[in-house]
């Protein structure tokens, strides 16, 4: 496989919803080294995110990122990646080797603009339907998202810059979907991203898991 090295850049558009998950519900999916951060009594963040990313992008790709928590480690903040999905195979390739997340190829259908199915072979993963933007603002944000490659756990941090704009949505994920038992249920608040700029570096190894969570 061929991939570009780190910082990846990769410019489109994306859907990112948030939900309230039980945090001993999502317990066995993070490794035991990760502190989940409780954002409500019993509740953590996950979040979904769907994207596109096109011409201007090191790669061309579709992705579905399921993070079923937000997590501390030695005082460093941000999320876990249990299941990605794109359709790009370099992507795969590159996902799992610089930045140890566990990404498998998968197929995007974009409709109309406002939904969204993503498939793996004949299993149906999730499906999206939400609304265009209406009231936006231009945003920059950085984040950070863990993995684990071989034994090493990695960070690494993303930047973004985005036309932000909060719509309605309706998240479905069957029963045999890889991520259903997660509990995801319904987003209580979905961000829409236009003209979108991301910006994805190097990961730095922050300590040891103990459990393998490669592939």
């Amino acid at each position: 496989m061929s991939y570009p090295q780190p910082p990846w850049t990769l410019q489109g558009y994306a859907i990112q919803t948030l939900h309230l998950v039980n945090i001993d519900q999502v317990r066995p999916l993070i490794p035991l080294e990760l502190e989940i951060i409780s954002v409500w009594p019993g509740k953590t963040l996950a979040s979904v995110y769907l994207s596109h990313y096109g011409s201007g992008s090191v790669l061309e790709y579709s992705e579905l990122i399921v993070a079923p928590a937000v997590v501390n480690y030695q005082r460093k903040i941000g999320g876990w990646v249990s299941h990605i999905y794109v359709d790009n195979a370099d992507s795969v390739a590159g996902g799992r080797e610089i930045w140890g997340l566990p990404k498998e190829l998968a197929e995007f259908t974009w409709e109309k603009g406002e939904h969204v199915t993503v498939h793996q072979e004949n299993r149906k993963l999730c499906s999206l339907n939400y609304n265009q933007q209406s009231l936006a603002w231009r945003q920059w944000l950085s984040v950070s998202a863990f993995g684990v490659k071989g034994t090493d756990l990695l960070i690494f941090p993303a930047e973004f810059e985005s036309v932000l704009g909060l719509i309605g949505s309706k998240l479905e994920i069957p029963g045999e979907s890889p991520f259903s038992g997660i509990g995801l249920g319904q987003p209580w608040l979905t961000v829409r991203c236009e003209q979108m700029s991301l910006r994805i570096d190097a990961p730095k190894v922050v300590g040891q898991s103990i459990l393998d969570f490669g592939f």
